[in-house]
């Protein structure tokens, strides 16, 4: 016997039976009534209200069968509250599923199986309204139909208990929900199973529920270009205007009817309207607060069942007095949702304008990148306007272009851009609106919200530090005077072109320059003189090496090249070092008169047979470059041509 599957959601339909309160439980009228009617309408000897619990299926009420309960595997019902149509089964015998199964085969010997699902406001199948019996049969559409009718009598019974539950539960934690964020009560509003909305005097809107707006088939934002009147039947208008007024004078304290709504197709629904005021202190009505429930459904049920016994009637009156003291505490409970409401519109307003006067820019997204917030200091950071920015993606409006489209559509961009930066101090380059790039310090965090994800960002604008620390940094590595490279950086070069010349076979050069007769212009034409004629070397240094060389000013008039990508031969280097004495010793004109400066070189090769330190590298050079001095200077000296 194949065992019946677990529905999708059977962990909140269990946890939905609990709360109902109806397992282990004794027999109701309410629930009796449905069952007898079931049996005898439909001429069955046996007709259940079967709740389908974890590992059993228990009887709320039963009619032509002795236990209370039986094993949840061999429940047919097990089996019916997993499928969206009614279970019929005309012979079990017949039936794969059921063939084997110890109820066909033994007592009770079911045969035929009729089962439709009871369900909660929210889907939740926790149980069935059955008809079985011991003998094949079918099932005729008026059969069906009156089977279906029953099962919503029972429905009705069952999501009028689920109401109350969830009215008692919020009863009990409006005290606490005084002190919850916007979040959390939006989240109560929301998933309210009836329609809930503050309504101003004129009618127009100001805020709706999801239920409603389901309800109606519009949008929030549709809601709110619409008044009320607007969206009522015709025929209904003048009953609710006239309770409204009666309301507003005072000769009211809330009241309720039921009318139609024209959904945005066109199409009414019938809905139960229970209205009371927010008045203020002078007694004037600032808003009314609305509780919908959509009685479409029972409308239409009640016209095909007006044809059952009195004992129906009897039960529809006795429900009615119920329902009205159902009402009044629904009342009260939203009275005090009403109050909860002011308090959290009241730090909703403080929230924003701690947000609005903050210093840095505030950007909140949803779950695919869409802007839904953008504060005061992001219009001035990033030159948007906040009714420009909502809606559009924060790549398009911040992100350089040469950054975007690295990420794969919209969850892409969640993965790579924002959940990588969560709850982390990031710095990344950005643009404002007229193109100017900017770099910015990011912080990210995210809020899990109704099931699904918002992003709270707070962008800090650090450009101005950034171009600092880049000055410091570019002062740190070169020499002020002649824009070349410093003693620093060069002993930072050094080991690295080692490291590509042993990678590459090639040899790494260096030539030590100290000016010959440089003192002797200092002296005579004076400071500013002299730092003109080293100006003038330096281009003149850059301009005689090749583009994989480095020059750099040690300190003074001395000076060094770099020599990379070199044969390991001593020929290349004196042929550069020859370039350059002869480039040196042109004359320089100084305001005043031209001069002549010489200068002496002296050279040091690494082939990368032996591992040697920058600073070895730079005392050999160092070294044959007095060695040039003590020959005749304006010469040349190495290892290979010592003088």
């Amino acid at each position: 016997m194949p065992a019946a599957p677990l529905p999708p959601d059977e962990l909140d339909r269990l946890s939905m039976l609990d709360a109902l309160d109806l397992l282990d439980t004794p027999p109701e009228p309410v629930f009796d009534r449905v069952t007898r009617l079931a049996s005898r309408l439909l001429d069955v000897p046996m007709a259940l209200f079967s709740l389908v619990d974890a590992d059993r299926q228990w009887f709320k009420s039963r009619v032509g069968l002795e236990p209370e309960q039986t094993p949840r595997e061999h429940a047919f019902c097990a089996h019916a509250i997993g499928m969206s149509a009614p279970l019929v089964v005309n012979d079990a015998r017949e039936d794969a599923r059921f063939s084997d199964n110890p109820l066909v085969n033994g007592p009770p010997e079911i045969r035929f199986y009729a089962g439709v699902p009871i369900r909660t406001t929210a889907g939740l199948a926790i149980g069935t309204l059955c008809a079985l019996d011991t003998k094949p049969r079918t099932l005729s559409e008026e059969e069906a139909q009156v089977l279906g009718d029953l099962a919503a009598i029972l429905t009705k019974e069952v999501q009028y208990r689920e109401r109350m539950a969830v009215a008692r539960e919020q009863l009990a934690r409006s005290s606490e929900v005084l002190g919850a964020s916007e979040a959390r009560f939006r989240t109560i509003f929301d998933i309210a199973s009836v329609g809930i909305a503050l309504v101003a005097p004129d009618g127009g809107w100001i805020s709706v529920n999801q239920a409603l707006c389901d309800i109606v088939g519009y949008s929030e934002e549709e809601l709110w270009r619409l008044t009320f009147q607007q969206i009522t039947h015709p025929d209904d208008i003048t009953a609710d205007v006239d309770l409204l007024k009666a309301m507003e004078r005072g000769e009211l304290d809330q009241y309720q009817l039921e009318k139609r709504y024209l959904r945005k197709d066109g199409s009414p629904v019938w809905v139960n309207l229970n209205v009371s005021p927010k008045r203020n202190e002078a007694g004037a009505v600032e808003y009314y607060v609305s509780v919908i429930k959509d009685i479409d459904a029972e409308k239409h049920a009640q016209q095909q069942v007006a044809q059952l016994n009195a004992d129906l009637e009897r039960r529809v009156q006795e429900r009615t007095a119920e329902l009205q003291d159902a009402n009044v505490r629904l009342t009260e409970a939203v009275e005090r949702q009403r109050a909860t409401e002011a308090a959290l519109r009241a730090r909703e307003a403080e929230i924003r304008s701690v947000v609005e006067n903050a210093n840095d820019a505030y950007i909140s997204l949803d779950e695919t990148g869409a802007i839904t917030d953008w504060n005061r200091q992001a219009e001035e950071t990033f030159g948007w306007p906040r009714e420009e920015a909502l809606g559009r993606k924060l790549e398009e409006l911040i992100m350089p272009e040469e950054r975007r489209g690295r990420s794969q559509g919209e969850q892409g961009f969640l993965s790579t851009r924002l959940a990588g930066a969560i709850d982390q101090r990031l710095e990344l380059p950005a643009l404002r609106r007229d193109g100017a790039s900017l770099t910015v310090e990011v912080r990210i965090r995210a809020l899990a919200f109704d099931g699904r994800t918002m992003y709270s960002a707070f962008l800090h604008d650090i450009s101005a530090r950034k171009h600092d620390e880049a000055q410091r940094e570019y002062e740190n590595r070169h020499d002020l005077l002649t824009g070349l490279l410093n003693r620093r950086a060069l002993l930072e070069s050094i080991p690295m072109a080692q490291a590509r010349a042993r990678r590459s076979g090639k040899a790494v050069g260096m030539l030590f320059i100290d000016l010959d007769g440089f003192k002797a212009v200092n002296d005579s034409q004076g400071h500013e003189a002299g730092d003109l004629l080293l100006g003038v070397i330096a281009e003149r240094l850059r301009a005689g090496v090749r583009k994989t060389d480095s020059v750099y000013r040690l300190a003074g008039d001395e000076f060094t090249v770099l020599l990379e990508d070199m044969a390991d031969t001593f020929d290349d280097a004196h042929m550069v070092a020859e370039k350059l004495i002869n480039s040196i010793s042109e004359p320089v004109e100084l305001p005043g008169r031209a001069v002549r400066v010489r200068a002496s070189i002296g050279i040091a090769l690494d082939s990368g047979g032996i591992e040697r330190s920058s600073d070895e590298l730079l005392k050999e050079a160092d070294h044959y470059m007095y060695q040039a001095k003590k020959a005749g200077r304006g010469r040349v000296c190495s290892a290979r041509r010592p003088y």
